[in-house]
């Protein structure tokens, strides 16, 4: 009888710890041990739900960041971070979501302005460089 057993946990600064064991007829063949960095380079949060909501509250609080910049740091996915700070947060920490909520509504009025101005950067530099080879 062969096995394989694998556990992983997050470490500090966006790496990660992988533990393997080898069995085979109930004898130990070896022990393998990983630490790898996440692969988007964020600190992993992928642990209790609750205890996350509430770090990527206080993140975004402190830092007054937006969902995509918060789920880039932490390297989860935008809906993650919406879900955990939008709906978990409000049951955990009522207190943080209020305050949460407050920067999230202040983003989505802003959304439309930053769309407008990242178009511009990015038509901007065509027209620079469409300019330069008439020239």
């Amino acid at each position: 009888m062969k096995a394989h057993l694998q556990h992983r946990f997050q470490l500090e600064m966006g790496f990660c710890c992988k533990i393997s064991l080898f069995l085979e007829e109930y004898t130990f063949l070896f022990l393998r041990i990983d630490i790898e960095q996440n692969a988007s380079g964020g600190i992993g949060l992928k642990g209790i739900v609750e205890e996350r909501a509430v770090e990527l509250g206080n993140y975004i609080l402190e830092n007054k960041t937006t969902v995509r910049k918060a789920a880039k740091k932490y390297g989860i996915s935008k809906s993650t971070v919406h879900k955990d700070v939008a709906d978990r947060l409000k049951s955990v920490n009522p207190q943080l979501y209020c305050q949460v909520r407050k920067i999230l509504e202040i983003n989505k009025a802003q959304r439309h302005i930053r769309g407008g101005m990242a178009t511009r950067r990015k038509y901007r530099g065509k027209q620079e460089t469409f300019s330069e080879d008439i020239v």
